[in-house]
């Protein structure tokens, strides 16, 4: 029978908790999440098992990284339900802080990334976001005081973005990436994938077969402006409303002209009706 996870609300009770695995030379895994957990988040709390000795699991729901016209107000809070499913794999604690002790009043100080986070990519359409996202794992990453954090490479610019934020930042942690989970028919596994009705759910994974077929038409030596130019073909003839999609290399997310400039990430994104679904696949 799983033993129920501990579930820590106030961050000296967590600083006691992360002292006493420090004091016995235990290394900590740390999975941050907004909730509402599905097998994807699951996927990484096992990586998270296997690079540490004691996984921390924060749940939050960052206020400030939604826009005014973003889905915050909607966004399911399903603590008990994580609880439980943490519990089956043997996570130690859930960090879920209250948002006064996130930001408490006279908060001040805010994050401004670059160089990953402005590529002209998601910062093109949510300007505001991957200040919000650094700076409030800036602060999970100081309250948690992780060796290794883990991060899914389905959000591969978020991903690009908290690795250079910690090393510029001389934040004493490994981030690790964690592979994209996908259902059978290739969409990649999100909380927002509820959202799209049953004929959206029917297309939804071609923007992943696409992704693929632009990947390997690369590979095999096809011009990557020409097979990009294919792939937004492909994408809006299916009834998405294409965002971006783009060839970049993989690690700055620079604009990229050939396989030779370095390696290369094909990253999308597009709506369904109301949903917007990202992906992205290696060349």
């Amino acid at each position: 029978m799983a033993r129920r996870v501990r579930v820590i609300h106030d961050l000296a009770v967590l600083r006691r908790a992360t002292a006493r695995y420090r004091m016995a030379g235990e290394t900590i895994a740390l999975v941050p999440t907004m909730g509402a957990l599905h097998a994807g988040h699951l996927s990484l709390v096992r990586l998270a098992r296997r690079k540490g000795d004691r996984v921390i699991v924060s749940i939050f729901v960052n206020p400030t990284q939604f826009a005014p016209h973003e889905d915050l107000a909607t966004y399911p809070g399903t603590l008990a339900a994580d609880v439980a499913a943490l519990s089956e794999l043997d996570v130690d604690l859930v960090w879920a802080p209250p948002v006064a002790v996130m930001y408490p009043p006279g908060f001040a100080t805010r994050i401004a990334p670059e160089g990953p986070a402005r590529p002209g990519l998601e910062d093109r359409f949510r300007p505001h976001f991957f200040g919000a996202v650094a700076t409030v794992v800036a602060k999970l990453l100081i309250q948690c005081r992780p060796d290794v954090a883990v991060f899914g490479e389905k959000d591969y610019q978020q991903l690009k973005v908290v690795t250079q934020m910690a090393k510029d930042l001389a934040i004493p942690v490994r981030i690790v990436p964690g592979r994209t989970v996908r259902e059978k028919d290739g969409l990649a596994l999100s909380s927002r994938n509820a959202y799209l009705d049953a004929a959206q759910r029917a297309a939804a994974p071609i923007l992943y077969r696409v992704l693929r077929d632009c990947a390997e038409k690369i590979k095999a030596g096809r011009k990557i402006d020409i097979t990009l130019a294919h792939g937004r073909r492909a994408v809006d003839q299916a009834g998405f409303a294409l965002d971006y999609f783009e060839a970049r290399h993989a690690e700055t997310l620079e604009p990229i002209r050939s396989v030779k400039d370095g390696p290369v990430r094909l990253l999308v994104a597009a709506k369904l009706g109301t949903t917007r679904l990202i992906d992205n696949v290696a060349v």
